[in-house]
């Protein structure tokens, strides 16, 4: 790893990360929507809440591994989705899937990736699983769902809250779009980061060529600076639980509907067949002014079967942050930026990094809590800040 142990937390990653990437990649990786209330609530509930440890328990032999469905992972951990990786590190995608797989970490493919999923699948020894940006429009999921099946793919995510295009105007401001368009101030952007402009942009684009839209939809779409057949976002205001209803009844795998905020949706994914929900808004990256994922969990929770899995994404940034959520009733943690702020410094090696941070401070933090286990991290280790009561 050499110099990466010099990075200590995800936060000297990011920083690191910020100073390699041009304004245009930064925009698009760290950005929000309008004010970006939704991105900072992200990180602001997480602050207040406090934890009250336990003393004088054998903590010695600490294991924060964590099952789903009958599968057991080395920590509550797994890599969010994450479109367009390929502008952060070269071959980002395939890196990811790779660290993962390595790390015992489950990996959802982003439908905006640009790696084919045949290949990271490769990748991956313990199969990833698939995030689609689906229309409402069952003659194009059927195919979708037969390469999915074909590649043996054992998870389905459904994005549900990126029904239209969210009001990114940072990303406005910087001239970066989707589909990619190339400007003078991308440009002059791109010359004043020539690290990144070398190891990225070009050993990308001679190698491989310009990356395509690969996995977003059931064949291999254009170059990333064309506007994808039926449009990147065509039909999916169309996508409704009939929809949802209809793709449970076609897909023999693990269902999951991600952008679950509000409980009466928690409830209509477990009565539509949903196997486990993520609660997120999407990096903070659609409907402005949300409620924090986190304080979302309790009420979620509440609204579904007490052994239904519970899955959260959304500003975590440290293990002390991945066991409050545990502690509110989740069963597992995602994560999006901090790889990609270890892609940026390090490559593969920086993935890793961010998954050794969490790793060593999830099982510090377990000892100091007086946790051998995930199992005694509960809602009785969390108070309010401010209020006497348990959570």
């Amino acid at each position: 790893m050499g110099s990466l142990h010099n990075y200590l937390s995800i936060a000297d990653l990011e920083r690191a990360a910020l100073r390699r990437l041009p304004a245009c990649v930064r925009g698009y990786v760290c950005g929000g929507t309008e004010d970006g209330q939704s991105l900072d609530e992200s990180r602001r509930h997480f602050q207040r809440l406090g934890f009250v440890p336990r003393g004088l328990r054998n903590v010695a032999q600490r294991s924060p591994a964590a099952t789903l469905w009958g599968q057991t992972y080395s920590l509550p951990l797994g890599f969010a989705p994450t479109g367009f990786s390929a502008i952060v590190a070269r071959d980002c995608d395939a890196a990811l899937a790779r660290i993962a797989s390595e790390e015992q970490l489950p990996f959802i493919i982003s439908g905006a990736s640009t790696v084919p999923l045949e290949r990271l699948q490769q990748e991956n020894a313990n199969r990833c699983w698939y995030q689609a940006y689906i229309p409402g429009d069952m003659n194009r999921i059927r195919p979708l769902l037969l390469r999915l099946r074909q590649a043996q793919i054992p998870v389905l995510v459904i994005t549900i809250d990126t029904c239209v295009a969210a009001n990114r105007e940072n990303l406005q401001r910087l001239r970066f779009t989707v589909p990619f368009r190339f400007s003078l101030k991308l440009l002059l952007d791109g010359l004043m980061h020539p690290r990144w402009t070398l190891q990225v942009f070009l050993r990308t684009v001679l190698g491989e060529g310009i990356p395509r839209f690969s996995n977003l939809s059931h064949e291999m779409g254009p170059a990333i600076t064309e506007e994808p057949q039926n449009g990147f976002r065509g039909g999916r205001d169309r996508l409704d639980w009939d929809c949802i209803r209809q793709i449970r009844a076609l897909w023999d795998g693990k269902l999951v509907l991600k952008g679950v905020m509000h409980p009466d949706d928690a409830g209509l994914a477990v009565e539509h067949g949903a196997d486990a929900i993520i609660v997120s808004t999407h990096g903070g990256r659609q409907l402005d002014g949300c409620i924090s994922p986190l304080q979302a969990l309790p009420e979620v929770c509440a609204a579904v079967p007490a052994d239904y899995p519970v899955l959260i994404d959304g500003g975590f940034r440290r293990g002390t942050d991945v066991l409050k959520a545990l502690a509110l009733g989740a069963r597992m943690v995602f994560t999006g930026r901090p790889q990609l702020f270890g892609a940026a410094v390090g490559g593969a090696e920086g993935i890793r990094r961010a998954v050794h941070i969490f790793r060593d401070e999830i099982l510090t933090d377990m000892a100091l809590l007086g946790c051998a286990s995930l199992r005694e991290v509960d809602s009785g280790l969390l108070r309010r800040i401010g209020h006497p009561a348990a959570v």
